[in-house]
């Protein structure tokens, strides 16, 4: 099908088609008529399935066409971090580029001049907010947010949310809006917290579940069994093979990001990084950089394993294991988006190598191990049943060696909508 099936008021289609949308991915299939019915939604979809589509959506359609109170916020979506706040705000702006829709990114880490934007917002009206829990709690204390009149409630990414602590904001947040409204609450996963939060903030709600928690076939998984100290040799030995187009480098700890980063730069390579040491406006700068193709490599803590939304990443490294198969899920599923390729490299120490196969039970798949270049020395045997230390025998295709090797070094978001603001990004719908 396509988008025009959906009969959305003409200026909202002016903008789906200015930004290049066409046919709606089987989320969006699925959730948008649910909710242009006004029915409570639980969805849980697999990441770069197009879920923030398939609710911004019905709600700027909604805002079109059905009365409301401009001195009021009609739409709060809630969301667990900043960068997501972000990417939802710059998706709204797209597709409500030739409405009169206005909207307000609400996030922490903000100058003295966002604090002033956010608070005329809340307090005079805005017809949608993205915010992140306890920046909305801070403003709600201070006794302006105009909450009342509240119409439609998004929880996005519902369990991250929870796995942050979030669930008391969220809930002082949900007791000041009224109980007649619309509540969508979208998850990764469904674990029981989830089901018992929605069963205390739905009515009656209809429930799309679209995959489970495994990688799209289409991306390309190997593991690289390596030693720690050739970790970033192996990057730099990858990153000459192939030119990829985008490609995003996830480390465990902010440490390997600052060393990683430097390291790739040192070497030539056009490489920044986004860490919590960041301010927010170099953390912004960045990201932007990368999703207008102006940075080719981006090194990053977890912080963006969900909430990015960029659909041209050809490749991702996982330079250290993810602590769960669903970080794992979440991280890859940064590439092969809407109908793109992609490729995911994981880099397995010994020390590893149990938390890795416990992921690849969880993903039901077994990762391809790839050969490691020779002169990289020798690596590790892959036996997830045996405890490593810093001996032992090391392997690689054609013949064993032993021994270990030496070290080798090696202002988005916030906007009142309206023509002449911004060109509409070019993409597909997610």
């Amino acid at each position: 099908m396509k988008f025009t099936a959906f009969n959305f008021h003409e200026q909202l289609a002016e903008g789906i088609a200015a930004s290049g949308y066409e046919e709606p991915t089987p989320v969006q299939e699925q959730v948008i008529p649910l909710i242009l019915d006004g029915n409570d939604i639980i969805a849980s979809a697999q990441t770069g399935t197009g879920k923030t589509a398939a609710f911004l959506l019905p709600l700027l359609h909604k805002l079109l066409t059905e009365s409301h109170d401009e001195h009021d916020i009609n739409a709060l979506i809630i969301v667990p971090t900043r960068e997501l706040a972000i990417q939802i705000a710059g998706h709204l702006e797209g597709l409500s580029y030739f409405t009169s829709v206005s909207s307000i990114a609400v996030y922490g880490g903000g100058d003295g001049g966002s604090f002033v934007q956010e608070k005329q917002a809340l307090s005079k009206g805005v017809d949608i907010v993205v915010c992140t829990p306890g920046k909305m709690i801070s403003h709600i204390n201070m006794g302006y947010v105009k909450l009342k009149a509240l119409r439609y409630l998004v929880l996005d990414e519902a369990d991250r949310m929870l796995d942050m602590g979030f669930y008391d904001d969220i809930m002082k947040i949900i007791s000041m809006v009224p109980a007649k409204r619309q509540t969508l609450l979208f998850s990764a996963t469904m674990p029981p917290k989830i089901r018992s939060l929605a069963q205390k903030i739905l009515v009656n709600p209809k429930e799309i579940n679209i995959a489970i928690s495994r990688p799209p076939e289409k991306i390309v998984q190997q593991a690289f069994v390596v030693y720690e100290p050739q970790k970033i040799p192996l990057v730099k030995h990858l990153l000459k093979q192939k030119n990829f187009s985008s490609i995003l480098i996830f480390c465990s700890r902010k440490q390997n990001v600052k060393q990683l980063t430097a390291e790739l730069k040192r070497s030539g390579f056009p490489a920044e990084a986004i860490h919590s040491d960041l301010d927010q406006a170099q953390r912004e700068d960045v990201l932007l950089a990368f999703a207008a193709k102006r940075l080719p490599i981006l090194v990053a803590t977890d912080i963006l394993s969900r909430g990015i939304d960029i659909d041209h990443i050809g490749l991702v490294i996982n330079f250290d294991v993810p602590n769960d198969g669903e970080d794992y899920v979440h991280r890859i599923g940064r590439t092969a988006r809407a109908e793109t390729d992609g490729t995911a490299f994981t880099f397995v120490t010994d020390r590893e190598q149990r938390k890795f196969a416990a992921i690849e039970q969880l993903i039901g798949k077994e990762v391809p191990k790839a050969t490691v270049p020779p002169e990289l020395g020798p690596v590790p045997a892959w036996q997830p049943g045996q405890r490593h230390g810093h001996g032992g025998s090391s392997h690689r295709s054609g013949g064993q060696r032993h021994g270990r090797p030496q070290h080798r070094p090696g202002k988005p978001g916030h906007s009142r909508q309206g023509p002449g603001k911004q060109t509409p990004p070019q993409g597909n719908a997610s």
